[in-house]
Order: structure tokens, then C-alpha cells, then sequence
């Protein structure tokens, strides 16, 4: 497979990815892995989600998110991975986020088993899919203040008393 080594237009890839770009204009693909890589805004993830499940990418197997608090201008990256079972390949979409407004489409609409991946990337983020049928926390208890995962969360300490601990001889 040929591709694009730096961000670029879809268009260069081979011929699915070429499909993805003219659904999605703004789509730019990133091979410099040797992944299947495609960055879009977040107002056109829905839109790329669609054409990729139409493309033969049948199973969104991944969604979660990674934090660059003080490394880039935009802090978070939400990544979803998708698999074609058909094709036997992987795709991987990135979709910046800035802190100040973390929201992107949810994709439950068009891959159902979305659902709980997106509860846990907004737990432990604060990453808000709209659309979503029930964003509510899904690993911490409801009364649970802040998103453990963030990078400026502060870890604190649980104090653990043993009672009744044997000593090794």
C-alpha cells in the first residue's frame, strides 16, 4: 500500500482511504506510522465514521483519548479505532479537542458498541459526546468530583492500615 508519509489530503492514499477523503474533504491521512491514520475536526467525525462503516470498517473496536496537557496548543486528541473485518485492516481517526470546549459527535448512531467506550473516555477525560443517548459516568461513583485521567488531576493519596498482617520469617 502506498501512502501519504506526512499530513496531507486523503486523496494520495491508496483506494479506500481516497473514498474516506472524498466523503470528507477535511480529512487528512498520516501514514508515517505505516498506519491507516486520518486526523479530522471534530464537526466532521460523524460524517468520516459514516463513510468508513459504509467503506467495509464494520467495527469500532477502540475510542479513547490521550491528554497533552503542556505539550501541544490543542490538549486533547480523542482517538477511535476502527476494524474491517472484510479487509482485514485497521484505521485509527484522530480528532484534536481543545480544553476549552471538550465535545465531539457521538458515534453511537452509527456504531452502537460505542456506547460504554464514550461513557469511559468522558469519565475519566471530561470529554462530552453529543448526541450521546446516556453520557453518565461509568467508572466513578456519580459524586465524584474532576476526570481521574487527566494529566493536571491531582492523585493524592489513600491511607491503608493492615490489620492483623502476618511478618515473614
Amino acid at each position: 500500500m502506498s501512502g501519504d508519509s506526512l499530513p496531507g489530503p486523503v486523496a494520495g492514499s491508496d483506494e479506500m482511504l481516497a473514498s474516506l477523503g472524498e466523503a470528507v474533504p477535511s480529512a487528512e491521512a498520516d501514514r508515517s506510522t505505516g498506519d491507516d491514520v486520518i486526523r479530522v475536526p471534530a464537526r466532521d467525525l460523524a460524517r468520516l465514521a459514516e463513510a468508513a462503516r459504509a467503506g467495509g470498517f464494520e467495527m469500532c473496536s477502540d475510542i479513547t483519548v490521550v491528554d497533552y496537557l503542556g505539550v501541544r496548543r490543542v490538549r486533547f486528541e480523542v482517538v477511535v479505532n476502527l476494524l474491517s473485518l472484510q479487509h482485514n485492516r485497521r484505521l485509527r481517526i484522530l480528532v484534536p479537542v481543545p480544553e476549552g470546549d471538550p465535545e465531539v459527535p457521538s458515534l453511537v448512531p452509527v456504531y452502537p458498541g460505542a456506547n460504554f467506550m464514550e461513557r469511559e473516555a468522558y469519565d475519566m477525560f471530561g470529554i462530552r459526546f453529543a448526541g450521546h443517548p446516556d453520557l453518565t459516568r461509568i467508572l466513578m461513583p456519580d459524586d465524584w468530583v474532576g476526570h481521574p485521567l487527566r494529566r493536571d488531576f491531582d492523585v493524592g493519596a489513600v491511607p491503608v492500615q493492615f490489620k492483623a498482617a502476618h511478618r515473614v520469617r
